[in-house]
């Protein structure tokens, strides 16, 4: 996978956290708290700038209250070519 198409997944992840959390009304410190990570972060990953792990996506799910596969909702998968 290309560092291009990789940074872009980020991005639409990014760009999914902060829908979901603008749906509720949130502000990133909001969300921040009820997940329990820096506001900071939250900005970073909203951005595309993060690669959040596995743990931290949990944590934003379940603040969320969804399915951790919203937050990869539209994303895809490489395609084998």
């Amino acid at each position: 996978m290309s560092k291009k198409q990789e940074n872009h997944r980020c991005i639409q992840l990014g760009q999914n956290i902060k829908k979901l959390r603008e749906k509720n009304a949130w502000t990133q410190e909001e969300l921040a708290e009820r997940a329990e990570l820096h506001i900071s972060y939250i900005g970073q990953i909203e951005r595309g700038l993060r690669y959040p792990s596995l743990k931290v996506l949990f944590k934003i799910a379940d603040a969320l209250e969804v399915k951790i596969s919203e937050l990869f909702k539209g994303i895809d998968a490489k395609k084998n070519k």
